[in-house]
């Protein structure tokens, strides 16, 4: 009997194992491609700044979200269009828009960019104003600064019904406007503005302060009126006080204050530096050398130091200053007239020999 050689069967895998196998991979790698484009659309940077790691943008009060699309396409921003469009439509975005100045960064994706537009957290504008003498320069500096523009902020300025709910006149409204920097919204609106200032303006005026002002008879507008002489007519912190004494000394005797940076605001020319005879001529109730008391209202935005300044008046018993011909910026204060037309003589012959006629 011949041996015959025993083979091994080797088994083959059924076709339609195969096929499931196949079909499985397919699907694994189908879901596998389609979670990374998934991912990639939500979490992926898809801001482009150029140079810039960041920048603002703002979206304006009533904006839909084809505004916020034009906004972010129109200065390049979105890499990719379609999917930023199509998370902000998964996530609702276009019934949540919100106004506002939003900080974005170049390593963005969709969904971090979508989720600060749609929460509304904004970067807040530091707001300044300082050297200001008119309501318009004031809400000009303002309007650059937010998104109420100058129209509406000069409308409330003028608007005595509106004022009269805070006390205020168009001529003190100025007042409530202390310089420093304060932390806004940019989407803050005229009216909004006001009462938040309103806020600053009696936080600012504590007991103490209140107390100080009523020891000199003074409001606290007429404190800040004051103040805004005082701070036009030196620049050195050291003096503030004591030229607020020489014009509480001639409140105090019923003398007109005579201070010529009134005079010049009256006239309405800020680039006077020598006060005329013609120009002590207007008739303007801003005008202190016509009218006795107090200006109607301030003639600049005073700082807290001037106010602090004119509070704390230094008690002594000179009626007259004159700036000094050393153009020093200091000033010589005199208890008469005579010592003070001396004084003026000095500082008017250093004019003189500037050539400063006007």
């Amino acid at each position: 009997m011949t041996q015959k050689k025993k083979r091994k069967k080797i088994k083959r895998t059924p076709f339609w194992i195969k096929v499931i196998i196949s079909l499985f991979l397919i699907v694994i790698i189908s879901g596998g491609i389609a979670a990374y484009r998934l991912y990639h659309a939500i979490y992926q940077p898809n801001i482009f700044l150029g140079e810039r790691r960041t920048t603002h943008i703002f979206i304006p009060t009533g904006s839909n979200f084809n505004d916020v699309k034009a906004i972010l396409y129109e200065n390049g921003m979105i890499i990719n269009t379609n999917t930023f469009e199509w998370l902000a439509e998964k996530k609702n975005y276009k019934n949540l828009v919100k106004p506002g100045r939003y900080l974005i960064h170049e390593d963005m994706g969709n969904n971090e960019l979508i989720n600060l537009l749609r929460s509304g957290n904004q970067d807040p504008v530091r707001l300044t104003f300082n050297n200001i003498r008119t309501k318009e320069e004031l809400a000009g500096s303002i309007a650059r600064q937010i998104e109420a523009d100058s129209v509406s902020i000069i409308r409330l300025f003028k608007n005595t019904e509106f004022l009269s709910k805070y006390n205020l006149t168009s001529e003190t409204a100025k007042l409530l406007f202390i310089p420093n920097t304060y932390e806004f919204f940019w989407n803050t609106s005229a009216e909004q503005l006001f009462e938040r200032m309103n806020r600053e303006f009696n936080s600012f005026w504590n007991e103490e302060r209140l107390r100080k002002a009523q020891n000199i008879n003074l409001s606290p507008l007429e404190v800040g009126t004051l103040a805004s002489i005082v701070q036009s007519e030196t620049s050195r912190p050291g003096e503030f006080s004591k030229v607020a004494g020489v014009y509480i000394n001639r409140l105090n005797r019923n003398m007109p204050l005579q201070a010529d940076p009134t005079v010049i605001f009256a006239v309405g020319d800020f680039s006077i530096r020598r006060v005329l005879n013609r120009h002590l001529e207007i008739d303007s109730p801003y005008n202190t050398y016509k009218y006795a008391g107090l200006p109607p209202g301030p003639i600049n935005l005073p700082e807290m130091r001037v106010l602090d300044g004119v509070l704390n008046y230094q008690k002594h018993e000179y009626l007259f200053f004159c700036a000094r011909d050393d153009f020093s910026g200091y000033h010589a204060f005199a208890r008469t007239y005579s010592q003070h037309l001396a004084n003026a003589r000095r500082y008017q012959n250093a004019l003189n020999q500037r050539r400063i006629m006007r």
